[in-house]
């Protein structure tokens, strides 16, 4: 760290082996005793003189603070309080000393935290004051705030002190990641939300002078991270509400499938799915599109042929999420190839909610089903993660950092915050100049293009989604738009044709398996080495897979569990130019009528 290597003679590298030498078997003898005695039960003084002696010099010794515990825990019950005092007196001063050697220690600065939460009366004020010289020291010893936040939490120092001590460090040093995120701690303890609110926001007021605060930060050093990740706290949204987004039955596959909000584990303790068919509980087993025991955002169920019958007008099927506290139903019509759906709202007698869309639509027979889903765009789920309540706040940095940009072309935090700026203002406004951004911020920042392509590719597939919401089709393309990666997949429960050809995708990933109703995936002209995903999609029929590089046959294994599928391309793959490779597939795949290799 900028310090000059001095050359030694061999002479002098010699006196330093052997010197090493000595304290090495010093502190191999004092080990070997403390365990010795730990063993035979002598937790007595001894052995926390023996650990003094290494822990001084090695404070990250583990299993030795975990002795010392053990013995202050005996002498406890053998001591008088007086010596009890002198005992604690010392062990704190010795644990002084050992971050003296090592600031950093996490042994010593849990065994501190040990130790004072067992003392009735702890001297808190002396512990903020230690804090304090060792901030000094290091303002951005993360191990110190740590410590910070458990004496100020024990000894209830109120959120506006601690607030103010945050800003007296920010104020001596802007790059103090620390401080930032504490004061992220401390501000919604200072202005909570009433309970309609989002929790974790500020008020308007407060968010203003503290994007002043920030903004003078990276105004003054533009390529210190530190403010930039407050600045994106402060402008961030509220953690969204649990949601049952996506609702849908099918008479043909005798199938109920449901898309939620984040990822769940159905089965857990915590994670209950309830589904009343005709205002009566059903009993079904649970399972993830891809049959893989994990959490995932997409669940189904086989349904009883019962629950299908057409000796009633209609059947109305409800999923009730326990955890979540939301519900959601659909209408399935008599089996007369139309579908009837009625959205629920959190409360489930009220209907018509606006947060759904209807979607009544003539099917032919044999394929009847009924779905009820949020609208993407009223939920504005794709703006980023940025607050879309203040646009006027939104703006005003937007502009903010346009001008810093202007001064710093070719800072990449600047160039970043531009762009989810926009998108949280309106991703399909700024879309071509989200893309400009992109192509600069991949050109002064080349060492994290990868993770810009998958950014720029995510960005893309959200716009083409709220499209596709805006001309209420099926039909999703996403063709010719470079992309790395797929994203939202179980948002796309409901598409039925996908044209993904001629972009960048080496895989088909597993969540693909969540798009029940595919029936056409045009993939051809990309770098797809892996199908993993083309996996139990009941309604596919026509998969194009030209200019790939599928390199065996065994890569299209998963393809034989989609009952539906008749016409399979497969032209320049490299496992064409395999011997017999037709009749491979034909053994592989029977019920494909038509490959084209």
């Amino acid at each position: 760290h900028g310090r000059l290597k001095v050359k030694t003679s061999e002479e002098q590298a010699e006196a330093k082996r052997l010197e090493r030498e000595q304290k090495l078997k010093l502190y191999q003898s004092a080990t070997q005793a403390v365990f010795q005695k730990r063993q035979a039960g002598e937790l007595d003084e001894s052995v926390l003189e023996l650990t003094s002696q290494i822990l001084g010099a090695n404070p990250d010794f583990a299993t030795l603070w975990n002795c010392r515990r053990e013995v202050l825990q005996q002498l406890e019950t053998q001591k008088s309080p007086e010596e009890l005092a002198a005992l604690v007196k010392a062990e704190l001063g010795f644990l002084e000393s050992c971050l003296r050697v090592n600031p950093k220690s996490y042994g010593t600065w849990h065994h501190r935290c040990w130790l004072l939460g067992r003392l009735p009366e702890p001297n808190w004020a002396r512990e903020l004051e230690l804090c304090a010289r060792f901030l000094e020291v290091d303002e951005r010893n993360f191990h110190c705030w740590d410590y910070r936040r458990f004496v100020a939490t024990q000894a209830a120092v109120p959120p506006a002190e601690e607030l103010a001590f945050t800003d007296s460090l920010i104020t001596q040093n802007f790059s103090n990641y620390s401080s930032w995120h504490y004061r992220s701690c401390l501000l919604p303890q200072l202005h909570p939300q009433p309970d309609s609110g989002p929790q974790g926001r500020l008020p308007e007021d407060v968010l203003l002078k503290e994007l002043e605060l920030v903004q003078n930060a990276f105004f003054t050093d533009p390529n210190d991270q530190s403010a930039w990740f407050y600045h994106r706290w402060l402008l961030g949204r509220a953690d969204p509400q649990d949601a049952l987004r996506c609702l849908h039955v099918s008479r043909d596959e005798a199938c109920l499938t449901v898309s939620f909000s984040r990822p769940l584990l159905v089965g857990s303790r915590m994670e209950i799915l309830l589904l009343m068919v005709d205002d009566s509980p059903l009993i079904v087993e649970w399972r993830t599109p891809d049959g893989r025991n994990r959490p995932s955002h997409v669940w189904l169920c086989d349904l009883p042929a019962a629950s299908l019958n057409d000796q009633l007008p209609q059947h109305t099927f409800r999923v009730i999420w326990t955890a979540g506290d939301v519900q959601k139903e659909c209408v399935l019509l008599k089996g007369d190839g139309t579908c009837s759906l009625h959205p629920l709202q959190q409360s489930p007698s009220l209907f018509s909610s606006p947060g759904c869309t209807l979607q009544p639509s003539t099917l032919s027979p044999g394929r009847q089903e009924g779905w009820c889903r949020d609208s993407t765009t009223d939920e504005q789920l794709f703006r980023c993660e940025l607050s879309v309540e203040k646009s006027t706040v939104l703006q005003s940095e937007l502009e903010s950092c346009k001008e810093l940009q202007e001064l710093e072309p070719e800072n990449k935090w600047c160039l970043l915050t531009i762009i989810l700026l926009m998108r949280a203002l309106d991703p399909l406004l700024y879309e071509k100049e989200t893309l400009q951004y992109f192509q600069t911020l991949k050109a002064v920042d080349p060492m994290r293009a990868a993770y810009l392509d998958d950014l720029r590719s995510k960005f893309l597939l959200e716009n083409s989604v709220l499209k596709m919401e805006y001309a209420e089709v099926r039909v999703l393309h996403l063709a010719h738009k470079d992309l790395t990666v797929l994203c939202h997949l179980e948002q796309l429960l409901l598409v039925t044709h996908l044209d993904l050809s001629h972009n960048r995708l080496r895989t088909l990933p597993p969540a693909l398996a969540a798009l029940r109703c595919l029936e056409v995936l045009q993939a051809s002209d990309n770098a797809i080495e892996s199908l993993d995903g083309v996996t139990n999609l009941p309604r596919l029929q026509e998969l194009l897979l030209c200019n790939n590089r599928l390199q065996q046959p065994a890569a299209l294994q998963p393809l034989a569990s989609c009952p539906r599928l008749v016409l399979l391309n497969l032209q320049g793959n490299p496992l064409c130019q395999a011997m017999g490779i037709l009749e491979h597939l034909a053994e592989l795949l029977p019920s494909v009528s038509s490959i084209l290799t």
